[in-house]
């Protein structure tokens, strides 16, 4: 498993995921659609730990500039 997530791109999903948690725990998100965006939360942060996007490994993409 290669890298393919570069710093910026790892920083802007840690913080969206980051913004998701904080608004689930203080109350903003509280309809059925929390659930779903607080998954896609955790899978936001996931990536961005491990510095790999299956879904940018099946289009070819690549935001990092080390072969790593």
């Amino acid at each position: 498993m290669k890298k393919n997530l570069g710093v910026t791109d790892r920083v802007i999903r840690s913080l969206i995921a980051i913004g998701v948690f904080i608004a689930i725990y203080a109350g903003a998100l509280v309809s059925p659609w929390s659930w779903i965006l607080g998954g896609l939360s955790v899978i936001f942060l996931l990536t961005s730990l491990v510095s790999f996007c299956p879904i940018y490994a099946i289009f070819g993409i690549r935001t990092c500039k080390t072969a790593s």
